[in-house]
Parts: structure tokens; C-alpha cells; sequence
């Protein structure tokens, strides 16, 4: 069975952003950040009073205390709540930065991504799960295509198209993927429908949207040989966004990991904004009792920027560990600092 369909949840939904313009300058690691999907924090809505307004300011402190100096990079959410005009990098310079090479994270968790938008592939006796497939038929094919093989795998392995949501530089890649695998392409009811009627984002650096296949809704089970991936809806970034949750094998050692789906707060421009950044309030505060509850120790993001995940395969095979593996502990800190964003940037609009 493909897919296996567990009691439906009430789902947390959101609606429809608008685009912001893109910039023409070359992203270091800050702007990676601010642009953590090519439909970014958008800025230029909040006065600076605004912005000191003490309930924003505490959250913000809030986040700070729980990033501290291991998990800075996902203090980057809460720009959303003190904007600036500042330039953002264009699509174009983010999509062409030199990509990591492909590496295994874990034995049965791989790297295939570029250095802004990540893809991953959860290899099993059965096949491959990949999670995202980039912004292009081109980006899929250098580094999916040219990256499995590296690791001992294949595209024609591939067996399902899981994409966290139905922003292009996720989706992009799923026409190259599905040609040379016939997987079929997973997403979540509410943006299937997004794509199909009002798209969020558009551009022509991304492939077309796909085609309606597999519907995925909250506590759903995607399985593949041994592997059981569990959806756990997150709206807010997208407005029908899923996080995903599975066990990764070092040797003898499994750990729980789960993939946050869509992280920034774009959506600054919508007229129901605050509706859009409650759900996604919510969801993260129940992502942090699950990911409590399932004791999960590992924390990824299909945005580089924010798990640094190129630099931690990088230190892969050095003394102290995997990188990956930063204890329920700091997963938790994690979600917190990204709740406490969300606070803050929920107070700011509110001033």
C-alpha cells in the first residue's frame, strides 16, 4: 500500500500570499536567510516604534534565549517582526551558488540538494522517498539526478515525490523526478488546491506546478519497505504546508527526526494575516508536544539557511558525533525560538 490513511485531524489551515520582488544582489549566509523561500519575510510594514513595542520585544528576547549560540540561524524569523527595506538576493543569484556535494546525513538519509533549497532522500529496501525536488528540471537533474549515484542510488529508484509544499522551489524538479522514476507526487489537500486555483508564487526559474496525485492529510502514513514517514500538518508558510516525521539508522542507532516543511512568515501582506499566523502558531506548538512525545533528536529543514545542513555534512566523520543528532533538548529549543518568532511577528502586526 502506498500510502496508508490514519484518522482525519481537524486541519490547521491558511490562505494566499502575495510575492515579494526579488533584489540583484549576491546572498552570504544572512541573505540565505532572509530569503528562506523564494516567497520571503517581506519588510517595510512595521515602523520602528512598532517594532520596540514591549510584547515584540520579548518574544524576540524569548527566541534569543532558547536559540542560544547553537541554533542562530533560525533567529532569522524574527526579522519578520522589526522589517527593514534592506535588498534581498534575487532568485536567480540563490538558484546559482555552487551546490554541497550529495552525502549521506545517515545511512538511509541523503543530501541531494543545492545550497539554498535542500531535497532529501530516504532510502529503503523498497526504494526511495524524496522529500522536495528543487526549483528546475535542470537543478533536479545536476543534483538528484547527478547526486544519487554517488551514493549508491538511483532517480529510477524513487518511488514517492513527497513535497512539504506548493511553493516552486519545491516542487520545480517533479516533472525531470517522475519521467525517469514514475513516482507519484504527494502534497496536502489545501495546497493542491492553492496551485490549482490561485498559486502563491510563480516564476519562471521554477518548473510548472504538478498535477494533482496523492493527497496527504495530518497523521497520514507514507510507507516504503521498512520506512513509515508520518504527516504532520504546519500551515502558515504555505497555507496547507506538512512537516514530516521518521526514524533515520546510524550503525546500530535509529533517532526520530523531523523535517520542518515551511518556515518563514510570508504572508505579511495578506489582509488575513493574523488568522494565517495563528494557525501557524499552532501547528508549531503541537509539532513541539509530538516531537516531545516521540522523543525526536534530529531537526531538519529543506532550507540549508536555517538547519545548516551543508555545513554539518561537511563535518561529517569528525570527533564528537554527527551533527545532526542535537538531542531532544535542542529540537525543542528549536521550535520554541521558531513559536517565539511567530509571536513576535504576530504582536508587530497587531501594534
Amino acid at each position: 500500500m502506498l500510502f496508508r490513511r490514519m484518522p482525519a485531524r481537524a486541519p490547521l489551515r491558511a490562505d494566499a500570499v502575495s510575492p515579494s520582488p526579488p533584489g540583484a544582489m549576491q546572498p552570504g549566509r544572512r541573505g540565505l536567510l532572509a530569503l528562506a523561500c523564494a516567497c520571503c519575510l517581506g519588510g517595510g510594514a512595521i515602523s520602528p516604534a512598532q517594532a520596540q513595542a514591549p510584547d515584540v520585544a520579548a518574544h524576540l528576547a524569548a527566541a534569543r534565549a532558547a536559540a542560544g549560540e547553537d541554533l542562530k540561524p533560525w533567529r532569522a524569523l524574527g526579522q519578520a517582526a522589526t522589517p527593514t527595506n534592506a535588498p534581498r538576493p534575487s532568485l536567480q543569484s540563490l538558484i546559482d551558488q555552487p551546490a554541497p556535494p550529495p552525502a549521506r546525513a545517515f545511512d538511509n538519509l541523503a543530501f541531494v540538494g543545492g545550497k539554498w533549497v535542500s531535497a532529501w532522500a530516504l532510502a529503503t529496501s523498497d526504494g526511495i522517498i524524496l522529500v522536495d525536488a528543487l526549483n528546475n528540471d535542470a537543478e533536479a537533474a545536476a543534483l538528484i539526478g547527478g547526486g544519487l549515484p554517488k551514493l549508491g542510488l538511483d532517480v529510477a529508484q524513487v518511488r514517492r515525490i513527497v513535497v512539504t509544499h506548493g511553493h516552486g522551489d519545491h516542487y520545480g524538479g517533479w516533472a525531470w523526478v517522475k519521467g525517469r522514476s514514475g513516482a507519484p507526487v504527494a502534497m496536502s489537500a489545501t495546497d493542491w488546491a492553492m496551485l490549482e486555483t490561485a498559486p502563491e508564487f510563480d516564476n519562471p526559474l521554477w518548473g510548472r506546478p504538478p498535477v494533482r496525485e496523492v493527497v496527504l492529510a495530518d497523521g497520514d502514513l507514507v510507507r516504503l519497505g521498512e520506512a513509515s514517514v508520518t504527516v504532520l500538518s504546519t500551515p502558515g508558510h504555505s497555507p496547507g504546508t506538512i512537516s514530516l516525521l521518521f526514524d533515520v539508522r546510524e550503525g546500530g542507532r535509529t533517532h526520530r527526526a523531523l523535517l520542518w516543511g515551511g518556515t518563514s512568515f510570508n504572508f505579511n501582506r495578506r489582509p488575513d494575516r493574523m488568522a494565517r499566523i495563528a494557525a501557524y502558531i499552532e501547528g508549531t506548538r503541537r509539532a513541539k508536544q509530538v516531537a516531545a512525545r516521540e522523543n525526536v533528536t534530529v531537526m531538519l529543514s529543506n532550507h540549508a539557511g536555517f538547519d545548516e545542513a551543508d555545513l554539518k555534512l561537511a563535518r561529517l566523520g569528525a570527533a564528537g558525533g554527527n551533527p545532526f543528532v542535537i538531542g531532544q533538548a535542542a529540537v525543542q529549543r528549536t521550535l520554541t525560538v521558531i513559536e517565539e518568532s511567530a509571536l513576535a511577528t504576530q504582536a508587530a502586526w497587531r501594534s
